[in-house]
């Protein structure tokens, strides 16, 4: 948009761009004009990194398409950094341009102060080259100040962010797969101060195996999922907010971000795991396997539907007293709950007063998720939303083994919830009551909460390793918009 001729520049002097004298302009809604070759300019707020004086000059540092063409840097092609280079004609000039600049850079309030989280072992052990060859970089250029912390184990930083002190950071980012997210958002909510830590915001890049919610985010607005999109996201300092969902089982609580899964997709998540040397391609070799031995599970799911869904399912009232039992496949590992009495406990709802309906199995696969993309390649719940309050159900009950090697070959377009097999719905407050396998009642499943393993029952794959809960009766609330994204607008 040009600018209105009754609103003044900002400032507006003559300087030198390649041994050229030319008109120099920063208008008020942000943006760099000059004539080089043809008419120049950069977006401040989309183009612009950040800015340096080297002697007399000032080295902008922007983002465009590619070549020589400028552009807002949100775009399908690959962003590439590129450096221009003005030469006020006083000190006095060089002093103007400087503060009006920094001035402009600061009232769009990105963040200054950055505490990031790489994970060196998550996906193809990639993260750490990614860190180096674009996050730093950029962020660097930005001017935003980094303190690095390689996590060395599982949970390591939810152990970090449960004791950081926030006052010394703008946000947390994540260069990892969705797991390092999840521990940081456990390790803010366990934090006496959880309420005003959820605050904080958290950005995610891509560097695992999965990268659901890195995709969500990005394609939201139709960019493509790749580190130097997702940390030009970050730069911009641009928020929204995201629903955080509550796991309860008697005083054990999990807060999830992406996902749970039971059935099908759990088995498939998990088990795969004895493949990992295949790569990403595991899942769909898995995937293949589990299809052609087809497992369904005995079960029960009750939920408090969103207006529009009410005819789903039976009435029934609210159970909501979990067993609460601490308990792994191997009786004597046994081990008493830890309760916690600090921390977040949950959204304050009254379960009991809610309309709730039921529906009994057997089941093929009962999938919850809170953001469209389960990973990369899987469009898991197209219709889902960061705060809207819900999350998406995506239930299959009975299908055909062709008809459901069909529907799951439409995940990564999201067609697969069109197929007459699957009930797609949202959902407020969810119970999943998980059975054994209807074909063999000693064994039983495996309950996945953002691609680890929340309960294993019997006969499970790996099932001696303890989990966090037991293979019984879980509860699920959501509270809206609880948790804080960097996102890209």
């Amino acid at each position: 948009m040009d600018q209105p001729e009754n609103l003044p520049p900002i400032v507006s002097e003559r300087v030198l761009v390649n041994g050229n004298i030319t008109l120099l302009t920063l208008t008020s809604d942000g943006r760099l004009r000059w004539t080089e070759r043809g008419q120049r300019s950069l977006t401040v707020e989309k183009d612009v990194l950040g800015f340096a004086t080297e002697g007399p000059k000032i080295r902008i540092r922007a983002v465009v398409e590619g070549g020589d063409r400028l552009c807002f840097f949100w775009s399908s092609a690959a962003p590439v950094r590129k450096d221009f280079v003005f030469q006020p004609l006083s000190e006095d000039s060089l002093t103007l341009w400087c503060q009006k600049l920094r001035e402009f850079i600061d009232s769009l309030g990105r963040p200054k102060r950055l505490f990031v989280f790489v994970n060196p072992f998550g996906g193809k052990n990639s993260a750490s080259k990614i860190f180096v060859d674009h996050v730093k970089l950029l962020l660097e250029d930005a001017d935003i100040q980094i303190t690095l912390q390689e996590t060395q184990y599982q949970l390591h930083a939810k152990e970090v962010a449960n004791s950081l002190d926030l006052s010394k950071y703008d946000g947390i980012v994540c260069v990892s797969g969705d797991g390092i997210l999840v521990e940081v958002v456990n390790g803010l909510l366990g934090r006496e101060d959880w309420d005003a830590a959820i605050k904080m915001p958290i950005g995610v890049v891509p560097a695992g195996t999965g990268n659901g919610m890195a995709k969500s985010l990005l394609d939201s607005v139709g960019y493509p999922c790749t580190a130097p999109n997702a940390v030009l996201a970050i730069i911009r300092g641009h928020k929204c907010s995201l629903d955080i969902a509550t796991i309860m089982q008697g005083e054990t609580k999990f807060f999830s971000v992406l996902m749970l899964a039971w059935g099908l997709v759990a088995d498939i998540d998990i088990e795969s795991e004895k493949y990992r040397w295949m790569g990403s391609a595991r899942l769909d070799f898995y995937a293949l396997q589990r299809i052609l031995h087809l497992r369904q599970y005995n079960g029960r799911i009750s939920f408090v539907p969103a207006p529009g869904f009410e005819a789903n399912g039976e009435a029934t009232h609210y159970q909501g007293k979990s067993t609460g039992k601490q308990t792994s496949c191997s009786p004597s590992e046994e081990e008493p709950v830890k309760v916690r009495h600090y921390g977040y406990q949950g959204p304050n709802i009254d379960l009991g007063n809610l309309d709730w309906r039921t529906i009994n199995g057997p089941f093929v696969s009962i999938w919850l998720h809170n953001v469209p993309w389960g990973t990369e390649d899987t469009m898991a719940a197209p219709d889902a939303k960061f705060s809207d309050g819900y999350l998406d159900l995506i239930l299959i009950r009975d299908c055909p083994q062709l008809s459901l090697l069909s529907l799951m070959s439409e995940l990564n377009h999201g067609n697969h919830v069109k197929s007459p097999y699957v009930m797609y719905l949202k959902v407020k407050a969810f119970i999943l009551e998980p059975g054994p396998q209807t074909e063999d009642p000693t064994k039983e499943g495996i309950i996945d909460s953002d691609g680890e393993v929340l309960a294993r029952g019997k006969g499970t794959y790996k099932c001696d390793q303890k989990a966090p809960m037991a293979y019984d009766k879980l509860q699920i609330t959501v509270d809206q918009g609880l948790a804080t994204l960097f996102s890209p607008i």
